[in-house]
């Protein structure tokens, strides 16, 4: 399983999906899906994008866990 640490993260950094989306240009949906762990899949460039915005490698984003 794939859990993803987008709400931690944004969480620590006290953002707001809100402002990810305006500053990214990432749709809304995709993020919540993300945020609320629902999304089944997920474009690179989307992937390349949070961790640019959140400075962050794609292993802190992302965890595998058994």
């Amino acid at each position: 399983m794939i859990k993803c640490n987008l709400s931690r993260i944004m969480g620590e950094k006290k953002l707001k999906i809100s402002d990810v989306s305006r500053d990214t240009g990432i749709n809304r949906g995709t993020l919540t899906r993300l945020y609320q762990e629902t999304a089944e899949r997920i474009d690179l460039d989307v992937m390349d994008q949070l961790c640019d915005y959140l400075k962050c490698e794609v292993g802190t984003l992302f965890e595998r866990i058994e």
